[in-house]
């Protein structure tokens, strides 16, 4: 025999493990864009303003009222006793709290009207409302 087969031969005394590592790493990239990609906000129809300048600061909670009267807290479906206790806590936190209300076009007014007298017995004073810019 040759001595290049002779070499092809003999038993490896390692294993190579970088194309299983590349895989590995390839794997969790996938699953954290997959994963961060689910995570969405609650989806309503916003009504139409001509005055939607209305931009929200980064330390900005969300208020999200649905068609169907359900209310979110950044996403998170809250009744009106849980909204009132964590925007409480929130603006003890922050006393100068800005609130987001996103409400749905075809929400029950009675319910936006409960969300602004919890914001308003809290004492917070600036909220945007969100809507959609006329002609868009």
């Amino acid at each position: 025999m040759s001595a290049d087969i002779k070499d092809d031969l003999q038993p490896y005394d390692d294993i190579n493990v970088t194309p299983m590592l590349d895989l590995a790493y390839v794997l969790l990239v996938v699953f954290i864009i997959l994963t961060t990609a689910s995570v969405q906000g609650v989806r309503v129809e916003s009504p139409v303003t001509a005055a939607a300048n209305n931009l929200a600061r980064p330390q900005t909670k969300a208020i999200t009222i649905t068609a169907d009267g359900a209310v979110y807290l950044d996403a998170y479906p809250v009744t009106m006793e849980q909204l009132a206790t964590s925007l409480a806590q929130m603006k003890a936190a922050n006393p100068n709290l800005p609130v987001v209300l996103k409400g749905d076009a075809r929400a029950q007014y009675e319910t936006v009207m409960q969300v602004l007298e919890v914001a308003k017995k809290l004492d917070i004073t600036e909220i945007g409302l969100v809507t959609k810019r006329a002609g868009t």
